[in-house]
């Protein structure tokens, strides 16, 4: 017989059958108002888990991550369809203990159907839950805590693009040329042999082939500098502004605090 520690340990746990089908998850347990012990267990079943059935405790085993226990999925689903709203009425109890054949037990009441960590059942509570099913003895307060972190997202682009534009450019160059100089000699005797070399009266000419430079162009491609794009990251501060809700708990009536 699993104590109620163990049972308590147990919840949202898996439920199989002898057969090791799925039955569900365990969703919470009952224990016996007057032992304090463990002796039904709530187990959600149905689409989505929408339906709790009551099966019991006496023949349930932990099997790795799962809970076995002693009835098949289709004996459970067919349990009687009781509510599992904090406490059992004697006439569901007897259907259940006719339905799985266990002897009889003084009455149940449910454990906390809110908090379903496995919390240990500690024996009894201080008052009464009015606002909805029976929880233990206090209440838990609960509020936001504002969580900011960051998300990369695109925020544009930019790209290098060539292209050709044209422009003049003017340079001086010098260039050379050829011109006829006629110069007048006496004659002497060094170039009278010259002078008088040929007839004496004739018709006779003399050309010269002139010559001068003309300016000519020619264009080379020269690699001047490489352009490239790089990333810099710079960090703002951005001021993050939002609400969160806080839960405020006060007692009201005859109370004494301490």
């Amino acid at each position: 017989m699993p104590t109620i520690n163990d049972v308590s340990a147990w919840t949202g746990r898996d439920v199989v059958g002898p057969d090791g089908e799925k039955i569900g998850s365990l969703d919470h347990l009952y224990v016996d108002r007057e032992t304090g012990e463990p002796t039904f267990v709530a187990v959600k079943t149905g689409l989505f888990g929408m339906s709790d059935s009551l099966v019991p405790v006496q023949d349930a085993v932990p099997t790795g991550d799962t809970i076995r226990v002693g009835y098949d999925k289709a004996k459970v689903k067919d349990a009687p369809n009781v509510k599992a709203d904090g406490e059992l009425s004697e006439s569901e109890e007897t259907q259940l203990y006719e339905y799985y054949g266990i002897g009889s037990y003084s009455g149940y009441e449910g454990p906390d159907h809110a908090n379903l960590a496995g919390n240990a059942y500690d024996g009894g509570t201080v008052g009464r839950d009015t606002s909805g099913p029976e929880t233990d003895q206090a209440m838990t307060r609960s509020e936001e805590e504002l969580r900011v972190g960051t998300t990369r997202q695109q925020a544009g682009k930019a790209r290098l693009r060539k292209y050709v534009v044209t422009e003049n450019v003017t340079q001086t160059v010098p260039v050379q040329r050829e011109e006829v100089v006629v110069e007048r000699e006496p004659i002497t005797n060094a170039n009278v042999g010259a002078a008088t070399d040929g007839p004496a009266i004739s018709s006779e000419e003399h050309e010269v082939t002139l010559h001068e430079e003309q300016v000519i162009t020619d264009k080379t491609v020269v690699p001047k500098e490489r352009v490239r794009m790089d990333v810099e990251t710079h960090t703002d501060q951005v001021q993050v502004d939002e609400e969160v809700r806080k839960e405020r708990i006060e007692a009201e009536g005859d109370v004494r605090r301490r």
